[in-house]
């Protein structure tokens, strides 16, 4: 069962993204196939880490600048080769103290639990040949820095060599090699918004156990 053919009413935390006709990916790019059981079954995902250097294309020619995790010194609660390739929604949280709090508005981003917007993969419009695993944390919408970025995205400090906690709760879409770079950073901005709206649901249980998780100190368990 592939994505095209994949209905959300059976999983209510993988979203169909209804295909927007200016988003036309690269047809002679590869991408892998990925299979909405196999996403399935790995969700939700946990990963605790540090923040490493990536090639500093999030901020440089995106304006949305991502947290980089580690593979080496990282625990996943699914092998790290097994993780299944997409854009994701969940949390995340900067810092190792177990003195989380809800995020707010507060500058200090130490210890504050964000909603993300997470991409697994190889990144298809650059071609990386190495997966990794980068979420975008994204500020309140009253906080000064949600729009920070030259194309109006959250801005926050540099978080390098520091641990992070991630929950990558949902599906958004699979990765796409889009054609031109307008086109990448429109349909990023639209998964900050589905994740945003996704990471907001009061009423999701998931969400609500995976944000406790993250704001919590609780070791990652392998599946």
């Amino acid at each position: 069962l592939l994505l095209s053919s994949f209905n959300s009413r059976h999983h209510p935390h993988l979203l169909t993204i209804t295909p927007i006709m200016s988003l036309t990916p690269d047809a002679t790019a590869k991408t892998s196939d990925v299979s909405i059981d196999d996403v399935h079954k790995h969700l939700p995902i946990r990963m605790t880490s540090e923040v490493v250097r990536g090639f500093g294309r999030g901020s440089s020619d995106l304006g949305i600048p991502t947290a980089n995790l580690c593979r080496e010194s990282g625990f996943f609660s699914t092998s790290f080769d097994a993780l299944p390739c997409g854009i994701y929604w969940g949390f995340a949280r900067i810092g190792d103290s177990d003195k989380a709090n809800e995020c707010d508005d507060d500058a200090d981003t130490t210890n504050k639990v964000y909603k993300a917007a997470i991409s697994i993969g190889y990144n298809p419009y650059y071609g990386n040949e190495q997966k990794t695993v980068e979420p975008h944390l994204i500020a309140p919408p009253s906080d000064e820095r949600r729009h920070k970025s030259s194309c109006g995205e959250t801005v926050l400090r540099d978080f390098y060599d520091e641990p992070i906690r991630l929950s990558v709760v949902g599906y958004l879409r699979p990765e796409l090699p889009f054609e031109g770079l307008e086109k990448l950073i429109e349909a990023i901005k639209k998964d900050i918004v589905d994740s945003e709206r996704l990471g907001g649901e009061t009423n999701d249980a998931l969400a609500g156990t995976e944000r406790s998780w993250v704001k919590s100190s609780d070791p990652v368990k392998l599946m």
